[in-house]
């Protein structure tokens, strides 16, 4: 073969990314590439380009070519830098090993020297080695920025409606008269005369609307109303923070929308068909499939509801079982873990002496929190006091804030996990006994729509067999169905 030329694919990449926006164009990449082409006398069989990153697999015409380097169409690439190849471990080690079993016997780059030797492979992973290295610290680096501008209370993004990014502080601060326009929103919303649309009808008028001039959709102004950026917050990755620019609300009007939007939400109903309330509730303990739900009728022309199993999975023998039976089989369920009224009382009383009892052994350490952040809102208040009064500089304003923000976080954060101590038995506790009313209540009526939520929340796996269901209780609704099933007491329920 010596004395034969390779020929070559030629190819061109541009990334759509930020980290990549200043690697010469496509069509600067093509002109130069051409010319050392004809410079260096190579034979270039067909060219590729993208405008795709390289930091993953998947490039289309990136793997078209090399599926076609494999079939021995070409035996060399031409391409401005080994970065415009690969910037991943994948794609990289694709091109070696190409190379090392002689199907790449060229790789030509303007800004690059390659031979294939061992001291030219090497150098050619340590450039992949560099360019997967770029990237992957570019994005360390982006994630390092973001969290020091949390750290400042600086908004991280394009600024929201009502508010201007400030390219000199490199943050945001309240449009003139957008601003306006969002308190003016939130305090007609809050007298509770408006429909979403109705809002989204007055936005438009005072001339917040989409891109093509027509009013917002529903859930565009819901975000709105729920955005909590108006009070001077700062979401990223679903957590919020605090922020060092100017709110647009205060917290009683933005709550006051909320209330409002609250009590307009319709819950959503159960698309399960009327007549049949116990699909969604059980499987086959034979095969696995769900339970679906029929009617028949009779040659008296009386019709009846049965339940069976899908048969969708396999073979299976299981019989049909009528819905009356199902009924009774739940609700006697049910029976087995209700405890009678005045043994509820009783639990009910113990977990309120015991409440209180835990209140007091803590009440001067919450007092002592309580008092903390209180001293440090009156801080705050002053300091916001002082600012709105000139009497001290912003800069020196926003440090002073930023440390007692800091500092407020710390307490909240402290008072939330003493709650969360002080109440990680009781609650659930307090929550368990509730259940246990709900399910005597149940089990006294015939609302066998409200089983399926009822048996959903204690969290069992009811299954179907020999016309039989089972119950897979969990704790601590196991105790209740056994061990108490006999007494009945909720002083047995605690011995246990």
């Amino acid at each position: 073969m010596e004395g034969l030329k390779p020929k070559y694919f030629l190819y061109a990449r541009k990334s759509t990314e930020d980290d990549d926006k200043q690697v010469m164009s496509i069509e600067a990449q093509l002109f130069e590439l051409r010319e050392y082409a004809r410079r260096e006398d190579l034979e270039v069989l067909q060219e590729f380009q993208e405008a795709k990153s390289a930091k993953k697999p998947g490039r289309e015409q990136f793997g078209e070519m090399m599926t076609r380097i494999e079939r021995g169409e070409a035996q060399g690439v031409l391409s401005w830098h080994p970065d415009r190849l690969a910037r991943n471990s994948v794609d990289g080690g694709r091109v070696i090993y190409l190379v090392d079993i002689g199907r790449i016997a060229s790789l030509r780059f303007p800004q690059f020297w390659f031979e294939p030797t061992p001291q030219g492979k090497f150098m050619l992973q340590v450039a992949f080695g560099q360019s997967k290295y770029f990237s992957d610290n570019l994005v360390e680096n982006v994630k390092r920025g973001f969290r020091q501008k949390i750290r400042r209370g600086e908004w991280l993004t394009k600024a929201p409606y009502g508010y201007v990014n400030n390219l000199k502080t490199r943050n945001i601060e309240p449009h003139p008269v957008y601003s306006k326009i969002i308190v003016r929103a939130f305090e007609e919303y809050t007298t509770g005369t408006h429909t979403i649309q109705s809002l989204a009808n007055l936005l438009a008028e005072l001339g917040l609307t989409t891109k093509s001039q027509t009013p917002l959709g529903k859930a565009s102004v819901v975000r709105l109303l729920a955005n909590r950026a108006y009070l001077g917050f700062i979401k990223h990755h679903g957590e919020w923070h605090e922020g060092s620019f100017a709110p647009i609300l205060s917290p009683t009007l933005f709550e006051g929308a909320q209330k409002v939007l609250q009590s307009k939400r319709r819950p959503r109903r159960s698309k399960v068909p009327h007549g049949f309330p116990f699909l969604q509730m059980s499987q086959c303990a034979e095969c696995g499939g769900m339970i679906t739900a029929q009617y028949t009728t009779n040659r008296f022309g009386t019709k009846y509801t049965y339940y069976r199993c899908t048969k969708k999975l396999g073979t299976c023998r299981q019989p049909y079982v009528a819905a009356a039976s199902i009924a009774s089989q739940f609700k006697s369920a049910l029976q087995s873990v209700s405890l009678p009224c005045e043994e509820l009382d009783k639990m009910e009383a113990w977990i309120e002496r015991w409440d209180k009892e835990d209140e007091s052994a803590h009440g001067s350490v919450a007092q002592n929190l309580k008092d903390k952040i209180r001293t440090n809102q009156e801080k705050l208040d002053r300091l916001v006091s002082l600012y709105l009064d000139n009497d001290i500089e912003r800069a020196q304003y926003l440090s002073r804030k930023d440390i007692l923000l800091r500092e407020k976080v710390g307490l909240l954060e402290e008072q939330s996990n003493f709650g969360q101590r002080r109440k990680h038995w009781i609650e659930p506790l307090r929550k368990f006994v509730l259940s246990l009313r709900e399910a005597k209540k149940l089990a006294e009526t015939n609302e066998y729509h409200e089983y399926r939520q009822f048996f959903r929340k204690i969290g069992s796996n009811p299954s179907l067999k020999d016309k039989t269901i089972s119950i897979g209780w969990h704790a601590p609704w196991e105790f209740t169905a056994s061990a108490v099933g006999g007494s009945k007491t909720g002083s047995a329920f605690f011995a246990l």
